[in-house]
């Protein structure tokens, strides 16, 4: 059973884990059919997120859900269960990583480069790491959906070879331009790592092998810091591996609720 979307999640949607939980899409503030703060496209730091979900928490009656947060959803469902955790039953760590900053922008650049390594006889490389670069510069939806449809590809772990199941999907994907600054344009980073040994919740992370953004690396450093977590390595996927390993995705998600329950 799931709650369907006010619209479609193209990338985002977990067709795998519908049939087995009942599945509540958020749109973040900011995105899709959600108001945006006057400080858009700056301002979106966790704590407002956070008070966002309590409210919707408390509309659907829901007392404590498993969170599944993907990329920076990750971080918002970490925040949340560091300060709520009489409002979470787990938390779901997927594709994210404990820190952002220069840090996580230098694992991300080796990342790109391995990837530009294995693809180098690929002739659509270098509008792909042209349109890795020019994510530095937008300032726009327009400008974002251009270069998220044009870097997809390196958030797979084999875009090509499985091109004509993820073209669709990398033709229609939409995104919204949200700054990574403060209110007051001051640089919205995050460090979880001090943090993360308090987390009371059980915990599952799951990253990609070829993740470029959130690789290994930080999937492997949520475990070794967060108390009793689970730790699943998708062999074959990059950042999407709820589309690359659907069926080992969901599998891992529902024997982890399962386990709790």
């Amino acid at each position: 059973m799931r709650r369907a979307p006010r619209r479609g999640l193209g990338l985002l949607r977990l067709p795998a884990l519908e049939p087995h939980l009942t599945t509540v899409y958020v749109e973040p503030i900011g995105t899709g059919g959600s108001g945006r703060p006057a400080s858009h496209p700056h301002g979106y730091p966790r704590e407002r997120h956070a008070r966002a979900l309590l409210a919707l928490l408390d509309h659907l009656g829901v007392a404590a859900p498993y969170l599944l947060g993907h990329s920076h959803g990750g971080f918002v469902a970490q925040y949340f269960a560091l300060h709520h955790a009489d409002r979470v039953a787990g938390v779901v760590l997927y594709g994210s990583a404990p820190v952002t900053g220069p840090e996580h922008g230098a694992e991300a650049q080796r990342n790109v480069a391995e990837f530009a390594r294995r693809n180098a006889d690929r002739p659509e490389l270098p509008e792909v790491l042209a349109a890795l670069q020019a994510t530095a510069s937008i300032s726009d939806d327009d400008e974002m959906n251009a270069a998220l449809r044009g870097l997809l590809p390196a958030y797979f772990a084999d875009y090509w070879g499985r091109e004509a199941e993820f073209a669709p999907l990398r033709a229609t994907t939409r995104g919204t331009h949200i700054s990574g600054l403060a209110a007051d344009l001051v640089p919205d980073t995050i460090d979880d790592r001090a943090a993360l040994g308090a987390l009371t919740v059980p915990a599952l992370v799951i990253g990609g092998r070829y993740d470029v953004i959130c690789g290994p690396r930080w999937a492997r450093e949520l475990h070794e810091l967060i108390p009793g977590a689970r730790l699943v390595v998708l062999e074959h996927s990059g950042h999407f591996g709820h589309l690359e390993e659907p069926e080992l995705f969901a599998e891992s998600v529902v024997d982890f609720v399962g386990g709790c329950g």
